[in-house]
């Protein structure tokens, strides 16, 4: 269901999966063009979780996807406060999941756990960014094809993903960082166009459930 959300600059554009009722996951998608890549699988994996009676959140952020908001409008904290404001007006125990630079953006909202799919920090994010090419004016750069703020790349310079318990990380293949659970799957963010991966979203919509109502002890 496509439904809105409201947070402190407007609003934004929201998909609801699966029971009314129960823990419900609010999924972020990494920014920029990793978010064009895993939207697909992130789709899957909340539909999985739905058919686990599991709940699921996937919204737009302020100057992402369908928001009305200038992409180089968008700020870390914009992000930030969107992420909080969505969780706070559930009435319900929310978790949220994350995928890779996702993880930088809950860390002021207020939940019973959180569940992060190969975290990546601000600083490798801007390192991978940079390969593709970052041409910086005065206030506005451009970032493989997007124009976003310098104000966000600075933000993103320092920032890390949330740490707050209770926390689970799961990474896949040889991803070295620590980890509470590791699959043996390639990462479709590194693919060069939009896929999807029926299986993995199976296997981790198995660990996010079960995360999930742990946290929340349902």
């Amino acid at each position: 269901m496509i439904d809105r959300y409201d947070w402190p600059g407007g609003s934004e554009a929201l998909w609801r999966f699966g029971p009314a009722t129960g823990p419900v996951v609010l999924l972020l998608l990494p920014p920029f063009e990793e978010a064009n890549r895993t939207r697909t699988f992130a789709v899957g994996l909340l539909r999985a979780l739905a058919a686990r009676d599991i709940g699921a959140l996937l919204p737009d952020l302020p100057g992402q996807g369908d928001s009305l908001l200038p992409t180089e409008a968008a700020t870390l904290a914009d992000w930030r406060s969107a992420v909080a404001a969505l969780a706070a007006e559930s009435d319900r125990p929310v978790i949220t999941a994350t995928i890779r630079a996702g993880a930088l953006l809950d860390h002021d909202a207020a939940v019973a756990g959180r569940w992060h799919l190969a975290p990546q920090s601000g600083t490798r994010l801007l390192r991978e960014l940079t390969r593709i090419g970052i041409d910086r004016g005065a206030d506005i750069a451009e970032v493989g094809g997007n124009r976003v703020s310098t104000t966000l790349l600075a933000e993103l310079e320092t920032a890390t993903p949330a740490s707050r318990q209770p926390l689970r990380t799961v990474r896949l293949g040889t991803d070295p960082g620590l980890a509470d659970l590791r699959i043996d799957a390639a990462p479709l963010w590194r693919r060069s166009e939009p896929s999807d991966d029926r299986d993995l979203a199976d296997t981790l919509a198995d660990d996010l459930a079960a995360w999930s109502r742990a946290c929340a002890g349902w």
